[in-house]
């Protein structure tokens, strides 16, 4: 195939899972209508992803907006095999208090209150990535890059509808204890580095499993890059695995709960169901 079929077929295959494949940078990056928006977010969330061996730092930003508490999270991380960062902006359906922060169910930002945002996520080596849009959940994957949190630099810009919005995130961005003189501000637009994490105190069970999850994620990630050696592109790589190595497909996409839900939808329990989500450019392979 050439370049142009290789990626209209990964876009057809990332679709049904939330996603979109960038062909001219490489990189996985979510719909603005996927699945996932209906789960919103909570803080449990973030608690339990080292088990699922998502290992990030992460800026949760609490704001108060007209009647409703926001947040506007930003992580950026090791999912898996792929290196990756995310912005999400989500909502309570109230004021909350602080309290209330780390047990409340925020929804995602609806059609009308998506925001236009921007990330850049610079590698240790010096390498990065840009994607920009109007948006609930702004994410950028890199497959087959391993990479410790710690050595990811996001650079993020949240583009708000109003000053007064504009003005509640600032304040609640100062609260988390990120240096003022740090943050830019031009006409509605708010930019800022999220390079080292604030302090985060983890009990010794989550550091083990982080520790745990990032041996296996550099295992799995030099795995990944010694089967689809013949190749080069990630393309070739990707599709390489769909079609003879469909589990370790799964496994880059971060399928599981996808494959959980498709059973349930399809009211059955073989993962054979899942091949009707097999487009037609596949095939005729």
């Amino acid at each position: 195939m050439d370049k142009c079929r290789k990626c209209n077929l990964l876009g057809e295959l990332a679709q049904p899972f939330g996603y979109v494949y960038h062909c001219g940078c490489g990189f996985f990056s979510s719909a603005a209508d996927a699945w996932q928006k209906a789960g919103g977010y909570t803080w449990v969330f973030d608690y339990l992803a080292p088990r699922f061996r998502m290992v990030f730092d992460s800026l949760p930003v609490y704001f108060n907006y007209r009647g409703r508490t926001w947040l506007i999270e930003f992580w950026k991380g090791q999912y898996g095999i792929n290196a990756g960062a995310e912005i999400g902006i989500y909502h309570a359906d109230r004021l909350l208090s602080e309290s209330e922060y780390r047990t409340a169910h925020f929804q995602a930002a609806g059609e009308t209150e998506m925001l236009p945002c921007s990330l850049q996520l610079c590698l240790e080596n010096g390498a990065c990535v840009n994607i920009s849009d109007r948006h609930w959940w702004l994410t950028a994957f890199l497959p087959g890059v391993f990479s410790r949190p710690c050595d990811l630099c996001l650079k993020a810009t949240v583009c708000f509808c109003n000053s007064e919005m504009l003005e509640a995130f600032y304040r609640g961005l100062c609260r988390t204890g990120y240096p003022a003189e740090r943050i830019t501000v031009q006409n509605l637009c708010l930019s800022f580095t999220f390079h080292q994490p604030g302090k985060t105190h983890y009990g010794f069970p989550t550091r083990l499993r982080r520790w745990l999850s990032q041996c296996l994620n550099r295992m799995y990630c030099r795995l990944f890059l010694w089967v689809t050696r013949p190749f080069k592109c990630t393309e070739d790589r990707i599709l390489f695995l769909y079609y003879y190595i469909p589990f370790c497909f799964r496994k880059l996409m971060r399928l599981r709960r996808f494959h959980r839900r498709c059973h349930r939808k399809y009211g059955c329990r073989r993962p054979k169901c899942c091949r009707s989500l097999r487009p037609q450019s596949g095939k005729k392979q």
